[in-house]
């Protein structure tokens, strides 16, 4: 894969409006995907890991307001990290070494992300398709 693939997020209009204030907006929200790996930023909260460190994609959703607006936000039960920008439907990254996102010092690690990008079913068809290709050596 020589190309990068950027990857929008989808914000609904009570969802951009609580996330602004954190510094989350179009422009500062995104997911990317190269042969350097996995990179999604969210406002300042940012995860980053190699292609082989996904270990499964999957399709979730929908997502309760309260849980999900605002900043990214961390499940107290498992560690996941979840970067939402509408409640209806977004992708899952499961990672075979938890990852650092939420904060600066990576002191809480994350064994999956979920990011609510606009094209979801081709993120998780990007991804299934380098994971399975052999980037996991």
């Amino acid at each position: 894969m020589d190309d990068t693939e950027r990857f929008e997020f989808a914000f609904e209009p009570s969802y951009r409006r609580l996330a602004v204030a954190f510094g989350v907006t179009p422009s500062t929200a995104w997911v990317q995907v190269s042969e350097a790996g996995f990179d999604a930023r969210f406002g300042p909260w940012r995860v980053r890991t190699p292609l082989a460190n996904i270990k499964d994609v999957a399709v979730t959703g929908p997502y309760r307001f309260i849980k999900t607006a605002g900043p990214a936000r961390l499940a107290i039960t498992d560690r996941g990290l979840t970067f939402a920008t509408n409640g209806k439907l977004g992708v899952r990254v499961s990672f075979a070494t938890a990852v650092r996102g939420l904060d600066p010092l990576g002191l809480i690690r994350h064994p999956e992300l979920t990011v609510t990008v606009a094209d979801v079913n081709r993120l998780v068809t990007l991804l299934q398709a380098l994971t399975r290709s052999g980037n996991s050596d």
